[in-house]
């Protein structure tokens, strides 16, 4: 019998109280699934702070899944991440999610926060410090859209690692060769943590080719072609179509060797829940979610 892979989910702390309904809901329908962990985002310049903190809690307490706050190294000096960090620790918190972050709004570039940690791998290392925390860190296996080179994107990645990182989370891709290729390089240059796919099922096209636009990822002609028509197109066609998708990747990376998968819900449960059907976790009929109260 095949062995049903590992499964963790990323959300994002909602703007709306129509939002955060919906998130609500993906939570008490996904936490069904027994995740490995689920993570919450950190707003570009630590917009998001209070409520990342808020939700996380709220997860692991009320819902019983292994959270993980993401933590990044804009807008706050070393001090300032650090007491970030110790509050989660003894929010009963012990896993990070280590970034170096988005610059604000208006910004033109990068810029490390003054009297803050520069990058991902001083941070990881300060988060060490801090308390014996479990710190997962991102990986890009289209590269980086700032990185100088590909190799350098590589090397940076295993700074991370040899700080105290545990397992790389890549960024979406639609590539699947391009993820293999990543993961024996990171294999040949030393890298020993697990490398896990991040997966992005596409609910609206034209948003996920921007979202690829930004980050540096490639999008095949084929799956141009694919979703040529996609946002027009009924409802379940689409669903339909995307689980199709997401759930060919998925099978060709576990073909592959892969055993987890991190899956970018956009606080969205339906594709999610139908693509870890496909690979084997569905949730027993007479399985009751958990509460989906709100924070």
């Amino acid at each position: 019998m095949t062995a049903v892979p590992a499964f963790s989910f990323e959300f994002f702390p909602p703007k709306t109280e129509a939002l955060e309904q919906s998130l609500w809901q993906a939570v008490g329908q996904l936490a069904a699934l027994k995740p490995a962990f689920v993570s919450v985002t950190y707003g570009a310049g630590g917009s998001t702070r209070a409520r990342t903190h808020e939700i996380v809690t709220h997860l692991q307490e009320r819902h019983g899944l292994a959270a993980a706050a993401h933590l990044t190294c804009v807008g706050a000096t070393r001090e300032e991440i650090d007491e970030i960090a110790r509050s989660y620790w003894e929010a009963g918190i012990r896993h990070l999610v280590a970034l170096r972050g988005d610059p604000p709004a208006g910004s033109t570039g990068y810029a490390p926060t003054p009297g803050g940690y520069a990058y991902a791998a001083d941070l990881v290392e300060g988060l060490k410090r801090v308390a014996p925390f479990e710190i997962s860190v991102a990986a890009y296996p289209e590269t980086h859209p700032e990185a100088i080179s590909p190799e350098a994107d590589l090397e940076n990645l295993k700074r991370k690692v040899e700080a105290g990182a545990v397992r790389a989370i890549t960024q979406f891709f639609f590539d699947t060769d391009a993820f293999f290729r990543f993961r024996d390089k990171a294999v040949k240059a030393g890298i020993k943590v697990p490398v896990i796919p991040g997966i992005l099922p596409v609910s609206n096209f034209a948003r996920a080719v921007d979202f690829a636009r930004r980050c540096g990822t490639s999008v095949p002609d084929s799956i141009h072609t694919l979703f040529r028509d996609f946002d027009t197109l009924p409802t379940l066609v689409r669903q339909k179509l995307a689980e199709d998708v997401a759930v060919e990747q998925c099978l060709a990376l576990k073909a592959g060797g892969v055993e987890q998968f991190h899956f970018y819900t956009l606080n969205r449960a339906e594709l999610v829940t139908a693509i870890c059907g496909h690979l084997g976790q569905s949730v027993s009929v007479d399985e009751t979610p958990r509460s989906t109260a709100a924070v």
